[in-house]
């Protein structure tokens, strides 16, 4: 039984941007470039398209775990790790007391008053963002930057030691090194892979990018234990 979250490179799969790819292949081909976790976010769909789409990435991606945004549902019909939840989807005591304590929780963060709210017991990790600007999301909220970044990592930190975090929006290979920086465990992505030409490589560089900041930036480790609330 898995028992904690790799966040360093955190693919997400957005059937608006595949990049031209059936997803399961992205998947699969993302995971060979080595992402630690992925995230399929469909917000069209019906639900039982979604199990069937979930269960096809799950399948793709062999080992590395999968993580579906938003329908509690859907995680559980098809075998997911857990879902991951936005400050206006679903209410994160009632998602842990649909799933059980089993598969995990991960909820976005755009504020430090979201920060000091965030109910850690319930909750695996959490994505920070939007850190830069993003065409991946009508995102209505201005960039919180670098020193945002580093603010709210700050208010985890100061919470719970290690707690996991990752940041997402607009992060490639030539800033990721300065959000792991800033604070972050690891990144959250989608155009910069999915729209690369070669999703695997793009994945395989940014991965390296992270590992390169994160040796830097010990000992503070990405200690990404979820024992909290078992």
């Amino acid at each position: 039984m898995l028992d904690q979250l790799d966040l360093r490179l955190y693919a997400i799969l957005d059937r608006e941007r595949a990049g031209g790819h059936a997803l399961p292949e992205l998947a699969r081909k993302l995971a060979a470039g080595g992402a630690t976790l992925v995230q399929l976010r469909d917000k069209k769909s019906d639900p039982r398209a979604q199990v069937a789409l979930a269960r096809a990435v799950k399948a793709a991606l062999g080992e590395v775990p999968l993580i579906i945004n938003d329908h509690v549902d859907v995680a559980i019909e098809s075998g997911a790790a857990g879902v991951h939840l936005g400050q206006d989807d679903t209410d994160v005591a009632m998602a842990r007391e649909r799933l059980g304590p089993v598969p995990f929780i991960g909820l976005t963060i755009k504020t430090p008053a979201q920060a000091w709210a965030a109910p850690l017991r319930l909750i695996d990790y959490v994505g920070i963002g939007g850190v830069f600007a993003t065409g991946s999301k009508n995102n209505p909220d201005p960039p919180i930057g670098l020193e945002g970044l580093n603010e709210i990592a700050r208010i985890f930190r100061h919470r719970m030691g290690n707690f996991p975090m990752c940041a997402i929006a607009g992060i490639t290979a030539e800033n990721a090194g300065a959000v792991i920086e800033a604070g972050a465990d690891g990144v959250s992505v989608i155009s910069a892979l999915s729209l690369a030409p070669d999703p695997t490589a793009a994945a395989c560089a940014l991965r390296a990018v992270v590992d390169a900041a994160l040796v830097r930036c010990a000992p503070r480790v990405p200690a990404v234990g979820a024992a909290h609330h078992h």
